[in-house]
């Protein structure tokens, strides 16, 4: 039988308890050894699985002559594979008709940085993705109660997106978005930061990564809270910084500054 995402395997390097491991195959289909990197299990069998860990061993100079075992504790087959930001992830029984949250709620529940996207594939059709927003409202709690789910099938809970709010105001820290489908613009989220300090500059930097680089653009937060301005949209990883007044021009150094705020940065609140 061919090894999936979601199946849960027991990985055994003879003599070498601290390269042993049960590990649970992710989302992309690959499983990540105690050493030695990352391996894909799609297409393998549990017995080629072994030969893959053995040659990885070798050719990273880890094990001279290394004898590896993989038995497969659990195959995702057997139940639903419910992943991603939950705080148990794993296999659960598909026993009788559950919806989406019911197996969310079996794994524990979402985590902290979880978002109310929800990725659901089914056995039968693994290259199409469903996508349900598990808000609390009328319809979106009828959208996931409509849609079945059955052994073999795989969950997966989406990471929340983040938008930074630093520098001179009341509560800087990083805010959730919960749901891919929503939005958050600068003032929004100058309020989530509870506003501007007294002695906040007016305008303010919006840095965004791209793929082709970091961009920096200037944020007229004067003319935004008038409405003299258009009020931007932020991104998910979005920085918005608001230098003391005072401060001098904005350089290298100053980006710099932003970029650590952010990385030190509390979560605070959702949205």
């Amino acid at each position: 039988m061919l090894l999936d995402a979601g199946d849960l395997l027991e990985i055994r390097v003879f003599d070498t308890p601290e390269l042993s491991a049960r590990l649970r195959v992710d989302a992309e289909s690959e499983i990540t050894l105690p050493i030695g990197g990352t391996i894909s299990v799609k297409g393998l069998t549990a017995e080629q699985l072994q030969v893959a860990i053995e040659q990885r061993l070798q050719q990273q100079d880890i094990l001279h002559d290394p004898h590896v075992e993989v038995f497969v504790v659990e195959y995702s087959s057997q139940g639903v594979s419910v992943t991603g930001e939950v705080k148990n992830p794993g296999v659960y029984p598909a026993l009788g008709r559950h919806a989406v949250s019911d197996f969310i709620a079996a794994a524990g529940g979402n985590t902290s940085s979880a978002s109310q996207t929800v990725l659901i594939m089914h056995k039968g059709n693994p290259s199409q993705v469903t996508t349900v927003n598990l808000d609390n409202s009328p319809s979106g709690m009828l959208e996931s109660a409509d849609i079945l789910i059955g052994p073999g099938d795989r969950i997966s809970v989406t990471r929340a997106g983040l938008v930074y709010v630093v520098g001179d105001v009341g509560r800087p820290g990083g805010y959730l978005i919960e749901n891919q489908k929503e939005t958050i613009t600068v003032l929004q989220a100058l309020t989530l930061a509870q506003g501007l300090n007294k002695t906040a500059k007016s305008d303010a930097k919006l840095i965004r990564n791209t793929p082709s680089g970091r961009t920096e653009s200037d944020l007229p937060l004067k003319k935004i809270f008038a409405n003299q301005a258009p009020d931007p949209k932020l991104q998910n990883g979005d920085i918005v910084f608001v230098p003391v007044s005072g401060a001098k021009q904005w350089s290298e150094k100053g980006i710099t500054a932003a970029l650590q705020m952010a990385v030190g940065v509390v979560i605070y609140g959702r949205l």
